[in-house]
């Protein structure tokens, strides 16, 4: 929520929840969690360009080149791809406001996926800016409920990236039962079905050997044997994943369900062990 963003974090009263948070600062329009990220956008793209409309189509939800041509091309059409690819690759390497995705397996796999990469700037596009609109206009209440209908989708995805960067450093620093992982990535198709939360390789994005793979709830229900089978089903369809030989692992923002035989997975990580692969 905050992205590390000292104006926000001051303005976060200790002991809070981030919903509770967010409620309270609903009530005001000038509140950090909306005016930081948006004079920072203002700063980095004053006009509203192409290279703002991509990072804008990104914010919302349209992550795949071909999605990201239709939402920003305007009433011209789509953007073509002569003029799309290179901002692209600009606002990667150059701007780095955003981050690209690839599916991680033993065969070159495509469509690479874009997100933004400041987790502030990230969930400012896709429901600060809309609540940020409501609350100016004196819906404070309804300005709360706008992110709160979308609070679980952004929630889901944007834990994603922090949990593949907590499990490389947990693998590097030999803290999983697998000494051969040194990327950890997701892996999906052309038809997004499935798709595979977690995949540890020995490199990426083309990997000699899948070590592991895994699934994220970030739900207040807890992972049970849905869940688990959903998983045994997906995981094999990985290229490069073995049965009997790549581990299964599941990262779960709630307990698992009391009866889930976890001897059928390797690893059970919580919160507590996403923050603890940062600490030495």
């Amino acid at each position: 929520i905050t992205g590390g963003l000292p104006g926000i974090v001051r303005s976060w009263p200790y002991g809070i929840a981030a919903l509770e948070f967010i409620r309270q600062e609903c009530a005001d329009p000038a509140a950090p969690v909306f005016s930081v990220p948006e004079s920072a956008l203002l700063a980095e793209f004053p006009s509203p360009d192409h290279a703002r409309r991509v990072l804008e189509a990104v914010g919302s939800g349209d992550r795949t080149q071909a999605a990201i041509a239709a939402a920003a091309g305007g009433r011209q059409g789509e953007l073509p791809s002569g003029a799309l690819s290179p901002l692209l690759r600009r606002l990667v390497t150059e701007k780095r406001v955003l981050a690209i995705d690839e599916p991680l397996s033993t065969r070159p796999g495509r469509p690479a996926l874009y997100r933004v990469s400041d987790s502030n700037l990230r969930l400012y596009l896709a429901a600060l800016r809309g609540a940020h609109d409501l609350a100016r206009r004196g819906q404070s209440g309804a300005a709360f409920q706008l992110v709160e209908r979308r609070w679980n989708s952004w929630r889901g995805r944007a834990v994603e990236p922090l949990v593949r960067h907590a499990l490389e450093l947990a693998a590097l620093s030999g803290r999983l039962p697998w000494p051969d992982a040194e990327a950890v990535g997701g892996w999906w198709n052309r038809q997004f079905s499935p798709e595979v939360d977690l995949v540890g390789a020995d490199r990426a994005p083309v990997a000699r050997r899948i070590v592991f793979a895994g699934s994220i709830k970030w739900l207040a229900s807890p992972f049970d044997d849905h869940d688990l089978a959903r998983l045994n089903a997906t995981a094999p369809q990985v290229p490069g994943f073995v049965l009997g030989e790549s581990g299964l692992m599941i990262v779960s923002r709630s307990a698992p369900a009391p009866d889930l035989d976890l001897r059928r997975v390797d690893v059970v990580w919580r919160p507590a062990d996403i923050l603890g692969a940062w600490r030495t």
